[in-house]
């Protein structure tokens, strides 16, 4: 039998191994010591039990304090195999006790294994159609970011050239130490590696040839998008995403300000504009670490490697890079303005889009190298 302190208190009436326990008064957070001490002590009493009802008719009042000592009571009798039910509960009390059900409960593998086959298929199958809402997302802010722009042009004064200037500043003009010192080492790294395998062929000077035409054709272009992609865009997935989960976008429409040309278009035109700048500066910082390595650690002379420069490449070469870096910047801008306008009202969904929107950024970068590639060589460029 349960003791009755102040009036509450846990009656227990046993019969071999079925137990009756009945709650009374009031079970509230104000008796939280006393009656954590009563649930417990019934717990342990009673451990070997088979089959248990917890009878709540003269409960008095319940609160979600109470309402979890009796599902914790509950829990306590069916992790040890028993048979426990709670009875007697008013439907006023019966939402409640329902909502505790459901908290924690540990996750249940009574079906049979799922076929690896078709859990195979069914994770393809998600990523597809994620990948299919990601180009849908895609598309449609591309088409909203479009109208914007023409009605910028159609009305100029429309345009925040404030707004684009300061994002200039920080995409483009914050970033040339970065993007310098990256091509420059990743420039210094191709010709070291050009020499120490092209001198056994005699053949020092081809890596000219050789880390002239990847820089300004493909290297350049594509660390300077992947720099930027982790740098810039993942700060504008950042700043939208805060300006979603702070409601700012929904006081921005009911202003009537459209949030894509005020937040999106300033932005992707800083980066079409700062991109190439970058391009070109990246691709001089690597040819300047190229002919640095050849010359200390090749014994190639400045002016030999200069001459040799202007041999290997021709202007296409310098054009190729430069045509891709203003498309590149638009995906850029674009994967970054759509999560971040996926982001939800959690810190853990915004570092997930933010996350997101570097990995796509920099997958959808190469893989439209690639289609420039097949297209550069078709036309013969």
């Amino acid at each position: 039998m349960g003791a009755i302190v102040n009036a509450v208190s846990l009656t227990a009436t046993a019969d071999g191994e079925r137990v009756a326990l009945a709650a009374t008064g009031a079970w509230t957070a104000q008796r939280a010591a006393e009656l954590e001490d009563i649930v417990d002590d019934a717990a342990q009493r009673y451990e070997t039990a088979r089959n248990v009802d917890i009878d709540l008719t003269r409960l008095e009042r319940l609160d979600t304090f109470g309402a979890w000592l009796i599902e914790r009571l509950n829990r306590a009798f069916t992790t040890r195999g028993a048979t426990a039910r709670i009875v007697g509960l008013s439907d006023a009390d019966r939402a409640l006790m329902e909502e505790l059900r459901l908290v924690n409960q540990p996750r249940r593998h009574d079906g049979p294994a799922a076929n690896g086959v078709l859990a195979a298929l069914d994770s393809i199958g998600r990523t597809v159609a994620e990948i299919g809402r990601s180009l849908v997302l895609l598309a449609h802010l591309f088409g909203a970011l479009t109208n914007a722009a023409l009605r910028t042009l159609a009305y100029p004064r429309r345009l925040r050239l404030t707004s684009i200037v300061h994002h200039l500043e920080r995409v483009g003009w914050r970033a040339v130490p970065i993007i310098l010192l990256s091509t420059f080492v990743i420039g210094a790294i191709l010709a070291q590696q050009g020499i120490f395998r092209f001198r056994s062929f005699g053949a020092d000077i081809y890596v000219v040839d050789m880390v002239s035409v990847l820089v300004l054709r493909e290297v350049g272009v594509l660390i300077v998008c992947v720099m930027v992609a982790g740098r810039s865009g993942s700060a504008y997935t950042a700043e939208i995403g805060a300006m979603k989960m702070r409601e700012e976008i929904d006081a921005l429409r009911t202003m009537g300000l459209d949030p894509i040309e005020v937040l999106v278009l300033p932005r992707i035109v800083a980066l079409v504009i700062a991109v190439p700048l970058l391009t070109f500066l990246g691709s001089m910082a690597a040819l300047y670490g190229a002919g640095l390595v050849c010359w200390l650690y090749g014994g190639m002379a400045p002016d030999i490697f200069i001459e040799r420069l202007r041999e290997a490449i021709w202007l296409p070469t310098f054009e190729v890079g430069m045509i891709k870096a203003p498309f590149m910047a638009l995906t850029i801008g674009l994967v970054a303005c759509v999560e971040g306008f996926e982001v939800e009202g959690s810190a853990a969904s915004l570092g997930l889009k933010t996350t997101a929107s570097v990995v796509k950024s920099i997958f959808l970068v190469i893989a439209l190298d690639g289609v420039f590639a097949v297209f550069f060589a078709g036309i013969g460029m």
